[in-house]
């Protein structure tokens, strides 16, 4: 039985990253004068009053900000609480899962390492899947009794390309157990932009035939 979410997305990254698919936190075309912050309490109401049972909190790269107040509030109502982070920094809260989907501008802390219950690789080229892999295995994967699976998600504006499925599709086979082929759904059904509360849509490197 599937669970109802609601998507708390921070912006803005805090070093030039040379790449990340939520457009919003670096396209040149939408950079917000201003972000309306909420409370802790207040973000736990709109979930409520949206019969949300579950708050995913993501980005850009949320574990920039101290996450503890807003995992306090969650689990009081109660209300589980996710986390999609890159583990690049100190996790400051507590939560019910973690997706760690490291990048390489700033890899995972070790220690996050051992907190993830699932990986979420995004791979734009097929080394990517083997430079990854062997990243985590020297941070300590192999030693976690928490992680569950390692996804392997075609990056979006390669969704078609068939050297990227291959790849994907033959990690998946040879590493049976392991890795499991993903997919990023919620931009194929486009939800953001059925949410009356998101911002428009940007595309991915200003250019609308990769995607959003």
């Amino acid at each position: 039985m599937g669970m109802a979410a609601f998507f708390v997305r921070t912006y803005g990254c805090p070093v030039h990253c040379p790449w990340c698919d939520s457009a919003g936190t670096w396209h040149h075309d939408w950079v917000p004068k201003g972000i309306e912050k909420l409370s802790a309490e207040a973000l736990v109401v709109e979930a409520q009053e949206a019969k949300m049972a579950m708050m995913v909190v993501t980005g850009g790269e949320p574990t920039i900000l101290d996450l503890e107040p807003l995992t306090s509030v969650c689990h009081h109502v109660p209300m589980q609480v996710h986390l999609e982070t890159s583990g690049g920094f100190v996790i400051r809260g507590s939560f019910d899962w973690i997706t760690l989907s490291p990048k390489r501008w700033k890899l995972p802390l070790r220690a996050n390492v051992a907190l993830a219950n699932e990986i979420k690789i995004v791979v734009e080229n097929p080394e990517d899947i083997d430079c990854y892999y062997s990243i985590l295995l020297d941070l300590g994967l192999a030693d976690s009794d928490c992680c569950e699976a390692i996804w392997l998600h075609p990056e979006w504006s390669k969704q078609r390309d068939p050297i990227v499925l291959n790849a994907i599709s033959a990690a998946v086979k040879r590493e049976e157990g392991i890795f499991r082929a993903g997919w990023q759904i919620h931009k194929l059904y486009r939800v953001d932009a059925l949410d009356p509360g998101s911002r428009p849509l940007v595309p991915l490197g200003g250019d609308s035939k990769l995607g959003y």
